[in-house]
């Protein structure tokens, strides 16, 4: 009894490494659950890619006032206010490409469908770098190694096939 109670935990880490089958199935169930959002994520963020492109698409053959203030700002049109968030043009460049992109290929995406993003980044391959590398951490993509030997990044369609498993940020390579 005293070992539960001295603050150090020792109890509680000798019932977990002694393989109880409950606590196990509790793991398990939760890291099935976690890939089955994760892969839910994936869908979800195709699907709004395939929407926003299509009403895009409505709106430069009819144009924008076609759109809601909030329509427009949903698809990153809406002319005042702040600009279309950084990572979520990292996102984008990654799902639209299929294949593995560069820090440089990412930065020209950005560069050709939202020009005035990257003017506020004083080093835009610093800051798209940091930005794939975050999106790894969240699952989102992943780092792959070039027959050049450099990095590049790929969207991950699904967690699960492409061999993801989540893994605490602090367990990634420093970038």
């Amino acid at each position: 009894m005293e070992d539960r109670h001295n603050g150090s935990g020792m109890a509680n880490r000798g019932f977990l490494a002694s393989g109880d089958p409950h606590v196990q199935q509790v793991v398990k169930s939760a890291h099935e659950e976690l890939r089955s959002l994760m892969r839910q994520r994936a869908e979800i963020m195709k699907r709004i890619c395939n929407v926003k492109q299509t009403i895009v698409g409505l709106a430069n053959l009819f144009g924008d006032d076609l759109l809601s203030e909030d329509l427009l700002e949903l698809v990153d049109r809406r002319t005042s206010g702040r600009q279309p968030g950084f990572t979520k043009a990292c996102r984008m460049a990654l799902m639209e490409a299929g294949r593995p992109l560069g820090a440089r290929e990412v930065c020209e995406q950005i560069e050709r469908r939202t020009p005035p993003l990257l003017s506020r980044h004083k080093d835009p391959l610093a800051s798209v770098t940091t930005v794939l590398n975050r999106l790894v951490e969240y699952g989102e993509a992943r780092a792959v190694v070039r027959e050049n030997g450099r990095r590049a990044w790929q969207w991950i369609s699904d967690p699960v096939s492409s061999g993801f498993v989540a893994t605490p940020a602090s367990e990634h390579p420093a970038a």
